[in-house]
């Protein structure tokens, strides 16, 4: 690569693994998160999960988010039967629960749903997730007769800021990142924008023209490598 530094920026908190992987290919990330992540904290929802925990039951996360916030009522390994969305949520239900946990996996709402949905003997699942999602899983599962209950354990916050200075590219990891960012920010039309999947990318393409590169696998190691790889490449032409 030429002597240039390539700088981006990170609208969430990244591993420093990450951060000097990319520098050592010239890459400067900057980390400035654009939301923040609440537990929500109380003795309904202590009650719930501690209760779960005791039954097989179905459950579903799309957010690494979601575990992180049941992983801390978990002392010994549920009989959950799990589906997901996302390396990085997949990695840490692993880790909490155990690679036999995993009954399903998919890189978005809509595939996961058509994965879940293949099991003809499921009649409800529980759905862990924020106060800010998607509705796609739950209206397919119940369109097609499978029961749903949502148990939101964490809060987005918009944490908007002002950025100084115009990056070469920007990586964002959620819609709600998205909206936060581009409440108070413009870009350069030549930045290049990450997305961490095809949600993301389309919350981005309601607030810009600029072109949208997808990680084809969702994980904020997968979009630090698309973004690093992206300017290697451009930076040898």
């Amino acid at each position: 690569m030429q002597q240039n530094k390539i700088e981006i920026l990170s609208t969430a908190p990244l591993d420093n693994a990450l951060v000097n992987s990319a520098a050592q290919n010239d890459v400067i990330i900057d980390v400035l998160p654009f939301i923040k992540i609440e537990k929500i904290i109380n003795a309904e929802i202590k009650k719930k999960i501690t209760n779960l925990l005791q039954q097989k039951i179905t459950a579903v996360f799309t957010s690494v988010n979601a575990v992180d916030s049941v992983k801390s009522y978990v002392s010994a390994t549920p009989a959950w039967k799990i589906y997901c969305t996302g390396n990085t949520t997949k990695k840490l239900i692993v880790q909490v629960f155990g690679k036999e946990s995993i009954a399903g996996f998919a890189n978005n709402g809509n595939q996961l749903s058509k994965v879940i949905l293949k099991d003809n003997t499921l009649k409800k699942i529980f759905f862990f997730c924020g106060n800010k999602h998607l509705d796609t899983i739950p209206v397919d599962l119940k369109n097609n007769g499978v029961a749903v209950e949502e148990i939101t354990v964490y809060k987005t916050i918009e944490t908007s800021a002002i950025i100084k200075k115009q990056y070469h590219g920007i990586l964002f990891y959620s819609p709600s990142a998205v909206q936060s960012f581009f409440k108070n920010n413009t870009i350069s039309n030549i930045t290049e924008l990450f997305a961490i999947g095809s949600t993301t990318a389309k919350a981005i393409k309601q607030f810009s023209g600029n072109h949208v590169n997808v990680a084809g696998i969702p994980g904020k190691e997968d979009l630090v490598n698309l973004a690093i790889n992206y300017f290697s490449k451009r930076q040898i032409l």
